[in-house]
């Protein structure tokens, strides 16, 4: 057999199954979801929950102004070869950063929701 045959007959046979199996979820509705409202500790859980995101919000926004600022001043001082080097370093910074940023306010949007809910 022709090998672009094989390949063309496997992936056709491999979407076949993928396309046949089916998966049934046994959900809640976010109106069933009903949190204990007799539990001990919660609260304290929350505010742990909220002082760490805080913390974890300073120290990414700290780290993030230095380096930059690190990457600032080399990037002033540095040749014409040094300074391309730079560029191509503050690519992942850019990444990097937005990463942090969203992680922490993406927590917040989750603990948010998941609270709303419970009321």
């Amino acid at each position: 057999m022709n090998k672009k045959l094989v390949k063309i007959v496997s992936i056709v046979l491999m979407a076949i199954m993928m396309i046949s199996v089916a998966a049934t979820a046994f959900a809640l509705t976010p109106e069933e979801m009903k949190g204990n409202q007799n539990a001990q500790g919660t609260q304290q859980i929350q505010n742990v929950g909220n002082s760490i995101i805080g913390i974890l919000q300073v120290v990414g926004i700290v780290l993030s102004v230095v380096v930059l600022i690190v990457i600032g001043i080399k990037y002033m001082m540095g040749s014409a070869e040094e300074k391309a080097e730079y560029k191509k370093t503050l690519m992942p910074y850019v990444v990097g950063a937005a990463l942090i940023f969203a992680a922490s306010a993406f927590a917040q949007v989750i603990f948010q929701f998941f609270t709303g809910i419970q009321s």
